[in-house]
């Protein structure tokens, strides 16, 4: 097993058990453990909390490190923040560490609504939390925001989803399934039984360099940001940026992640009907796309917005785009932070 899902690179986390999930697909996770992260203290009231779901291939580590501190918005002296890393995301339960016959080729499918409802067992069971002064998330961690704050609106106080959309693009699902198939197409994958992420290393190639097309905006590399972030060339960004970052993760984790984000859609909760599902939301929201986003721009956030009784656009520019989300742009995190103060400060 990879040592990349690992407490020395992405910790420190907590592997909590939440027992059975039973999944939206039919399927079941024994034994489901969500890998959580937790910074602040949880005050008498209970009511200081921040839920913060994971993107793709992201964990709690960087959102400690690139969100979480004294004096931002995500301050552990003033909340209890709880970053819950995705199931499939390679720390909590997901295709490559689940015990029994269902691991690897053979996990079960799961659904955003898995995630939510697994973190509200979380939050209600183990930490007996019934209010949530905020959700925010980025990317996928947006849909996971979204649907909490549809599915459970008298808990959600607050909700920011980032970069994100509440029901998945046509344009999002083609780019999924073409993403899928960079690693499927490996003869190494071997329908999924492979024995290191090792094997599939040209897939692993092909899905970075897919990334490196939409996850960044045309004017990143018209602008030159692959030599300012320290990279000599463009086959130097691509061969130790994007496939450094990708080329240690497990193949069924990021195919297993791909298939929720190609199927998020909240309208699943009043019958396809998008609006009606929005019109549930009780909380505040900013929805703040990135202004050079290729997978969820500003346009598709705010026709969603629109639906929403209580929502505000807030648009962050950053010509890194999607990818903004890794935090390499400071501006951009100054934008978040700003943002999310004046949402934290509403009543």
């Amino acid at each position: 097993m990879s040592d990349y899902y690992s407490q020395e690179l992405h910790g420190p986390y907590e592997l909590l058990d939440i027992g059975d999930l039973t999944l939206e697909e039919g399927g079941t996770i024994r034994g489901c453990q969500l890998a959580v992260a937790t910074f602040g203290t949880l005050n008498a009231a209970k009511d200081n909390v921040i839920l913060v779901p994971t993107w793709y291939s992201g964990t709690s580590k960087i959102i400690q490190q690139m969100y979480i501190g004294l004096g931002r918005a995500l301050d552990p002296e003033k909340y209890f923040i709880v970053v819950v890393n995705q199931i499939g995301g390679g720390l909590s339960t997901s295709p490559h560490n689940a015990p029994g016959p269902d691991g690897g080729s053979r996990f079960p499918k799961v659904r955003i609504g898995d995630d939510v409802r697994a973190q509200h067992r979380l939050l209600t069971d183990k930490f007996g939390i019934e209010k949530l002064a905020l959700v925010v998330g980025g990317s996928m961690g947006g849909q996971q925001t979204y649907e909490w704050a549809v599915r459970y609106p008298d808990m959600v106080r607050r909700a920011a989803p980032i970069a994100g959309t509440a029901r998945n693009t046509m344009h999002d699902l083609i780019f999924g399934e073409t993403l899928c198939d960079t690693i499927t197409s490996d003869p190494a994958w071997s329908n999924g039984d492979y024995r290191s992420s090792a094997e599939v290393h040209r897939g692993l190639m092909r899905h970075a360099k897919l990334w490196a097309v939409m996850g960044w905006s045309t004017e990143f590399y018209q602008h030159g940001r692959p030599a300012q972030l320290g990279f000599s060339s463009l086959d130097d960004f691509i061969t130790n940026f994007m496939f450094g970052y990708f080329a240690p993760m497990d193949p069924n984790d990021l195919l297993c992640m791909a298939w929720k984000w190609q199927r998020g859609d909240v309208s699943r909760q009043c019958g396809g009907d998008l609006a009606a599902a929005l019109g549930r939301i009780k909380a505040r929201t900013f929805v703040m796309p990135v202004s050079h986003d290729m997978f969820f721009p500003p346009a598709d956030c705010e026709r969603e917005i629109a639906m929403v009784p209580n929502g505000e656009l807030r648009v962050l520019n950053s010509i890194d785009g999607h990818l903004a989300l890794f935090g390499a742009d400071p501006a951009f995190l100054q934008q978040v932070d700003r943002n999310l103060k004046d949402l934290l400060a509403t009543g």
